[in-house]
């Protein structure tokens, strides 16, 4: 299931949330670094949302200061973190990713920041104690578990979306493109 899904970015929440279940979990120390990601489609309603914004991936400088949403120039020279605060998301879901492509064209520069946007706690989630993201303008948690020593995979619980949304976490520390933060 794991390398299917990791192969096709692909699947349903179900076979995303057993192959969550199976993994280790993960402390909040060994989150610390830089990491470049993916999105696993499961047909959530947020599932474009991180490529429209041109996400990267995260960037955790320690359990108080991380950084939940790096995303590309729109040159792709450089990487820098967003405030996940200033982005349009409402409880109409659906219409989230027109709303932010819309919003990031028109005001990409203003949604930039290098202030912390989120914190790492480890919290139970699905019977299982494990590093979390809690951002902080946001009702967001990020859940991850433990691929292989340098690959985490990620769970979104939005807590207006009752589906979860899942996305891949690669350990990207000799990545020669610059993040300003």
């Amino acid at each position: 299931m794991l390398d299917q899904m990791l192969r096709e970015r692909n699947s349903d929440t179900a076979t995303v949330l057993r192959v969550f279940d199976e993994l280790d979990p993960v402390s909040t120390d060994f989150l610390i670094g830089r990491w470049k990601g993916f999105v696993i489609a499961t047909d959530h309603p947020m599932d474009s949302l991180l490529d429209t914004l041109g996400w990267y991936g995260k960037v955790f400088k320690g359990v108080e200061d991380a950084h939940p949403l790096i995303v590309h120039s729109l040159d792709g020279t450089e990487l820098f973190a967003i405030d996940p605060s200033r982005l349009p998301l409402s409880v109409n879901a659906t219409s989230v990713p027109e709303a932010v492509s819309e919003f990031t064209k028109l005001s990409r520069a203003d949604l930039r920041t290098s202030f912390s946007g989120g914190r790492l706690r480890t919290v139970r989630y699905r019977e299982k104690l494990t590093g979390s993201l809690l951002y902080d303008a946001r009702p967001i948690l990020d859940h991850f578990a433990k691929i292989d020593a340098n690959t985490i995979l990620g769970i979104m619980d939005f807590k207006d979306i009752p589906q979860a949304g899942a996305f891949v976490l690669e350990r990207d520390e000799g990545n020669a493109i610059p993040i300003d933060l």
